[in-house]
């Protein structure tokens, strides 16, 4: 009997201990994972330009650039977005691109990259994003908003945009080139930023 009733009680106390230990697993269990990382797809990726000098207009890319993003389009308040630029990868044409590297213009040496930093994401519906954030180039910081269409496709989210950048607000282009009727104030900026690991939209 003695035998009979300390099996029944070691029984009841490992299926408590089993109850309980299944309770303090299920929290960790139902935790979500880690977001996955964000990376930029530089072979699909493009940014580029257009300026104009005494009317005509000039095409340019930038080869290097790189994107550090935690973007979740169903929570874009709480999301952040970061941009860098190498100045000196700019391609233009080859006399074009050693001029751009001077100080008049980039000043590369000294001023190596372009950056942007998002402060606000609002969206807009339909895949579209409004970007608010700070530009700095060559030294100079101006605020920028910039309109974003994400679509989504095979894993991959590509982000497509343009505005206008002055480039007199950045001192681009100093002493004689400051000049807008030589070389245009406004430079006409677009890109094609392809990333995998964003959430859908």
């Amino acid at each position: 009997m003695t035998s009979r009733r300390s099996l029944t009680v070691a029984l009841a106390a490992l299926t408590t201990m089993g109850a309980l230990a299944s309770l303090a697993a299920g929290p960790a269990l139902a935790q979500p994972a880690a977001a996955a990382p964000q990376t930029l797809v530089p072979a699909k990726s493009e940014v580029t330009f257009v300026a104009k000098q005494l009317g005509v207009p000039l095409q340019g890319r930038f080869k290097a650039f790189q994107v550090q993003s935690a973007f979740d389009p169903k929570a874009p308040a709480t999301s952040k977005i970061a941009f860098s630029l190498d100045l000196g990868s700019v391609a233009l044409n080859a006399d074009a691109d050693r001029e751009l590297s001077k100080p008049e213009w980039f000043g590369t040496a000294k001023f190596p990259k372009a950056s942007f930093q998002s402060s606000a994401i609002k969206a807009l519906g339909g895949g579209k994003f409004e970007v608010a954030g700070k530009l700095t180039l060559k030294g100079q910081a101006h605020d920028l908003v910039v309109p974003v269409q994400l679509s989504q496709a095979q894993g991959l989210s590509t982000a497509t945009g343009s505005f206008v950048l002055k480039r007199l607000d950045f001192k681009v282009g100093e002493g004689d080139w400051a000049d807008a009727s030589i070389v245009a104030n406004d430079v006409q900026v677009s890109f094609k930023l392809v990333l995998q690991g964003v959430p859908a939209l």
